[in-house]
Order: C-alpha cells, then structure tokens, then sequence
C-alpha cells in the first residue's frame, strides 16, 4: 500500500482545507497519522470501540472539533484527550458508554460543547467534569441517570459557564426543585427535564408552571412530554394538569411574591432569562423609576440588576417591575410584595403590651386602695398598746379635710405625732409646704380631736398652706 505522510489525508478519509471526514468509512480505529493542520476531525458512524490514550501519539494543537458518534463506543481512557488541550467541540454521542469515570474530560479546559446523549450512562463520578471552566452546553439526555446531578449547579462554581443542561429521558424520579427554582432564569430557561419519570406533587407543578409563566424554552417546547407519575394509580399524567386535579390539588403559581415585615430590607431579584444584561431599570408601584446604581431614598439598584428596598414602609407594598433591554428581546419582569403591618416580631410585642398595660392597671388600683384605706404609720414611735383605738365612724372624711398631723408624739401619750419633716423643718415650715407665722395652736385632746387630723401628705395640704383647725 502506499506509504502516507505527515501531511497527506489518510485513506477512506475526505480532506477538505483543515476539515478531515472519516465518516461512514467502516474504520475500527482512529486512522494514523493524522495530519497536524487538522481542525475538525469527522469519525462518526465507524466502528471505533475503544479510544485510547494512544489515538493521537502527536500534539493536535489545531484540533478544535472531535466527533465520535454512532461508533458503538463503551470505553475512553482518561488520557485519551491528553494531546488535544484546545478542543472545543467534543461529540461523544449514541454510543455505548455505561460510566463517567474520574476527571475523564479534566485535560480540556477550554471545552464548551459536550455531547454525551444516547448513550448508557448510569453512573457519573462527581469529579467527571472538574477543571471543565468553558463548558457551556452540557447533552445527558436518553440515557440511565437516576439522580440529579444538582453538584454541576450549585454556586456556579464547577461549571461556572454553564447555559444549557439536558438531563432529558433519564431515569430521575425526584428533582431538588427549591435549588432548581433557585436558579438564575437563564439557566433554567435551557435546563430539560422532559421525559423522566418523575413523581407528581405539587412543589414539581410549581416549578413547571412558573417556566411557564416566564414563557422558558425548556417548558413551552416541551409541554406534552413534561409528565409524571400519580402516587396513587401510577398513571401518566402531564404535570401542568395538576391544577385543582385530585388527589393533589395543586394551587396555580404567582410568577414572583416576596413577602416582608416594617422596617425589613428586601431585594428583589430581576430574575431575566437574557444573560449579562446591562441595560435594565426598575418602575416602583407609585411609578417612579429607580435607572442609577446607588437610587435615592429607601430605593437602591444593585450592581447585579437587582432593587434593595431598605426600612420598608406599609406604602412600599405592591407590584415592581424590571424592564430588560436585549439585542433580540425586550423583557418586563414583575415582582409583588407584600409588606406586613407589624414587624417580625409584632405578635410577641403586641401581646406583651397588652399584658403590660392590664398589670399596670390593676397595680394602679391596688396602690390607690393602698394609700386610701392602708397609709403607713411614719411616725416616730407606734401608739402605746393601752390608749384606745379611735372611733372609725368619719376616718375618711377626717383623713381627706384635716391637716393636722394624727400620729401621737415621741413619749407624750395622747399627743398627736409629729413627723420627722416637720420637726427638722425649722420655724414656720412643715417639710415642703410653709405654714403661716402665726403659732399653730395645740390641738384639743380627746377622741373627738383626734378624729380631726390627718397625714400632712393628704390631698389638702397640696392646696393650701394653712392648717384647717376644727
């Protein structure tokens, strides 16, 4: 046969500029050598079983697109792309893989397209697409998977590119839907999940009826094949029948309601399906439009596209909405909230104000009662326990008119007492209050003297600074 150069196109293979077609050339391996121009290497519908880590024994730095499928492919060696670090399209598809095995694709750094539906996945290691920083569109679909693999999601952080997941016609039963609704709309918009069976309930309907909603490609394209399965009769049902249908009954989704207290600070999120967009301002529902990082007032637009409401009040309530601008779509997003008319703990405080305000009352009344009927004795010394007590027949009116003090003096039995203020007052002076210059006549002895006087702190004294003397 003829000897083939480094540069020529290998037999049963068309070489068109840097284009090399192999396809449908019943090849069992990777014809060698290959030239070193090679930009897309075309090998699908072969018989190319095995790839090896030998496949390319020489640098293809020119080697951006690879496909692979319709090869009965079921093994690829985890050095197989070791020689070929700047492909971007990689076509992997209908074949027989059973297994992504560890950091199999770690080696393509700058890859952004893989397809890998059609195959017999069943088992994919967590580290199967670590280092793959580029990847933007990522084909899983019609294959075994049975669970979500939400570690390609989370934070953005392993794929952080990431624009399309197709995980369409596997074998996932349950979705993560809190961290799947989570996601940023124009993630979701290119995330199928048609054709799995999955279980009805109604956080799933929600989901589904939300990218409905938003009008996502995901759910518009695909409403017939978006079904699950009724727990109880194992029948097919498509999910968006679930509203108001038995047994689950499930209630029709709101697009966006955020839900907050006075005095709170929210953010609402402009959830677009446009990725990167710059272009966008926010209408409050008094009609003000908030178009500047930074805002005015209570109102502040984010760097992310996203409006901070801060110490909300009960007239910040209502419908907001986010106009994006795109180079082909114009999108109006519409967020409602809903400000409650007490604060986080509102329940807890009005029910403690409402105590507090019985017990102070009550205490109120009691120490009325207290200084009516109970005044202390403040007296020096306490009445001998021979002298008789006095009739009680007018004590209260006594008590009320009378300024005159009630209480025996130190030592003289039968003297009224005088209280500590008024004998330390000095000259023409009772405590606070100052009496006339005239010398208080003693008061008669006897009971009914003592029935007259009463505390010099009674409402009389407040009145007058003379003493009532009967």
């Amino acid at each position: 046969p003829r000897a083939v150069t480094l540069g020529s196109c290998p037999p049963r293979c068309v070489c068109a500029s840097n284009i090399l077609s192999c396809s449908q050339a019943v090849l069992s391996s990777v014809p060698a050598p290959l030239p070193r121009f090679t930009a897309v290497l075309d090998l699908s519908h072969n018989n190319v079983s095995r790839l090896r880590a030998d496949w390319a024994p020489v640098r293809l730095a020119h080697l951006h697109a690879l496909l692979l499928s319709h090869n009965g492919l079921s093994f690829v060696s985890t050095e197989a792309f070791a020689h070929v670090p700047h492909l971007r399209h990689l076509d992997l598809s209908s074949n027989r893989l059973r297994a992504l095995e560890e950091n199999l694709f770690s080696d393509l750094a700058e890859l952004e397209v893989l397809l890998l539906y059609n195959n017999e996945i069943s088992a994919v290691d967590r580290t199967a697409f670590d280092n793959l920083g580029r990847l933007r569109k990522l084909y899983l679909g019609q294959n075994r998977i049975a669970r979500f693999p939400l570690e390609l999601l989370r934070d953005g952080s392993r794929l952080p590119q990431l624009a399309l997941l197709d995980l369409s016609a596997n074998r996932l039963r349950s979705l993560p839907v809190g961290e799947l609704q989570a996601l940023p709309a124009w993630l979701r918009d290119r995330l199928y999940l048609h054709g799995n069976p999955l279980a009805c309930d109604c956080p799933l309907f929600q989901l589904v009826a939300r990218g409905r909603r938003r009008r996502l490609s995901a759910v518009m394209d695909f409403q017939e094949e978006l079904r699950c399965l009724l727990p109880t009769t194992q029948a097919h049902v498509g999910i968006l029948a679930l509203a108001g249908r038995q047994p689950l009954n499930c209630s029709e989704a709101r697009e966006a309601v955020l839900e907050a207290h006075l005095g709170d600070t929210v953010t609402l999120s402009c959830d677009t399906r446009l990725r990167g967009v710059r272009n966008r301002h926010w209408v409050t529902p008094g009609g003000e439009r908030v178009l500047e990082e930074g805002g005015n007032g209570s109102a502040a637009l984010l760097a992310n596209g996203s409006l901070q409401l801060r110490a909300l009040r009960p007239e910040d309530a209502g419908t907001y909405a986010c106009w994006v601008a795109g180079p082909l779509l114009n999108e109006t997003l519409y967020v409602e909230l809903l400000v409650h008319n007490f604060t986080l703990h509102g329940p807890h405080d009005t029910l403690n104000t409402a105590y507090t305000t019985l017990v102070g009352c009550i205490l109120s009344v009691v120490l009325v009662l207290i200084y009516l009927y109970l005044t202390p004795c403040r007296c020096c010394c306490c009445r001998g326990a021979d002298k008789p007590p006095a009739p009680r027949d007018d004590s209260i009116n006594s008590s009320v008119l009378s300024t005159t003090p009630n209480h025996a003096a130190a030592g003289v039995p039968g003297e009224p007492c005088r209280s500590h203020s008024a004998s330390a007052a000095g000259p023409g002076q009772n405590g606070r209050f100052k009496v006339g210059g005239t010398p208080q006549p003693p008061p008669r002895h006897g009971p009914k003297a003592q029935r007259k006087v009463s505390d010099p702190d009674s409402v009389s004294s407040v009145f007058s600074d003379t003493p009532i003397v009967v």
